[in-house]
């Protein structure tokens, strides 16, 4: 059987984490999707069905649809019977509550509540500090002599350490912090995962939701200015946010806020170390690093996908969504669709011709999209004014994940200037 072209084959190889380890082989599968079966309804084993999405107009469609589309009950991909075994376990519908899970009117309602955090001039405010980590954070690249696995040891701290900061979680519990995003993103991932039992995976949570009941009640007595004191003391209708709300919120900022950063440095720089004449274009004309970043961005797409459910029927291209059916967004494939970019399999540091759809569309479109694009924009400044020769020490490693997912080692060698 042709594992690109056959169901159950290519159904069940998009839903399984150890595909996703291969990239290049995973966009082999979306090229042929888009191309020969672009909705396509899905129906791999040990899933309830949904309808696979790979073309960027359609996503871009249903993501701009919120009355049709909504993010609750299924908002992204899980085996059959996981709802049931969190409500038995938990009495939760879900077992986290953040804007990931939320429609109207929650979600705009909590969404506004830190937006202005990530925004324009809050961001003005944050310019100078974010240099400083990148600074930082190049001087520990330089102390390590020349050669470094530059996830382990840059990708994944200094985005870290900047949402800390935002969030107000002191660098000491940083560790913690890191170390329950990679167990709850790469839950499936073999080198992440604290087990394969989903109590393991549950007991992650009720980890985060203790450590941020405690900075609940510290923020309440004492606020400062940071997004915790916020999400604490926000008040709707004289109430406080539910716990469980509040507690989403924390862990989504948390998570999202440095891990999706992370996988797109890493991968960036994996991008410009295989195409060295982009590297050499972006060194030589700083103002490059506009498009370049956003270029970046579209190449690794780190949120690989989310889902939406079906309110009505929905006509989309020649085939129909109906009511109560759900559909994945495949945000990777998106950002390849060859009729959206030119030669979208080449990596090009002054691409114009699209906008990529990394950070989502329409109401749900990432809250941290402009930190990540200045977090990415000082580190590579920094980073590529100071060293040259830039090459692989070893073979990269992606994480097995098909949610949250890119680099988990990229070892690299440099010379210092």
């Amino acid at each position: 059987m042709d594992l690109y072209t056959s169901s159950p084959d290519l159904d069940n190889a998009l839903v399984d984490p150890a595909n996703w380890a291969d990239e290049p082989g995973i966009h082999e599968q979306f090229r042929w999707l888009r191309a020969n079966d672009p909705l396509r309804f899905l129906e791999p084993e040990g899933f309830d069905p949904f309808w696979s999405v790979t073309k960027y107009d359609e996503i871009k469609a249903i993501e701009g649809n919120k009355k049709v589309f909504i993010n609750d009950p299924r908002p992204t991909l899980g085996p059959k019977g996981l709802q049931e075994m969190v409500q038995m376990m938990t009495g939760r519908r879900h077992l986290i509550r953040s804007l990931v899970q939320m429609d109207d009117p929650d979600h705009m309602k909590y969404r506004m509540l830190t937006q202005s955090w990530f925004m324009g001039t809050n961001l003005r405010k944050l310019q100078t500090r974010v240099d400083e980590l990148a600074r930082m954070y190049v001087d520990r690249l330089v102390e390590l002599g020349g050669e470094c696995d530059f996830v382990k040891d840059v990708a994944i701290w200094y985005p870290l350490r900047v949402i800390m900061e935002i969030l107000g979680v002191p660098e000491e519990d940083e560790a913690l912090m890191l170390k329950l995003t990679q167990e709850l993103f790469g839950s499936s991932d073999p080198d992440n995962q604290r087990s394969f039992e989903p109590e393991d995976f549950f007991k992650v949570v009720e980890d985060f939701e203790s450590y941020f009941d405690e900075l609940t009640e510290a923020r309440r007595k004492q606020p400062t200015d940071d997004v915790a004191s916020l999400i604490a003391n926000a008040q709707f209708d004289g109430e406080y946010m539910p716990r469980l709300d509040a507690n989403g919120y924390y862990i989504i900022v948390a998570t999202a806020g440095h891990d999706t950063t992370s996988a797109s440095t890493a991968g960036g720089v994996l991008a410009l170390i295989e195409n060295p004449d982009q590297l050499a274009k972006l060194q030589a004309d700083p103002q490059l690093y506009p498009t370049a970043i956003d270029e970046v961005i579209r190449w690794v797409t780190p949120v690989r996908h989310f889902m939406r459910t079906a309110t009505e029927d929905y006509a989309l291209g020649d085939k129909t969504i109906k009511a109560g059916e759900s559909a994945i967004l495949w945000y990777l494939s998106a950002n390849r669709d060859e009729d959206v970019f030119d030669a979208p399999y080449e990596f090009r540091v002054d691409r114009k011709d699209a906008k990529q759809l990394a950070f989502g569309f329409g109401a749900h479109v990432c809250l941290g999209q402009h930190l990540a694009r200045m977090e990415m924009t000082s580190l590579y400044k920094e980073l590529f004014s100071r060293i040259s020769d830039l090459e692989l020490a070893g073979e990269p490693q992606y994480t097995q994940s098909t949610f949250v997912g890119g680099l988990k080692s990229l070892p690299i060698r440099y010379k210092v200037r």
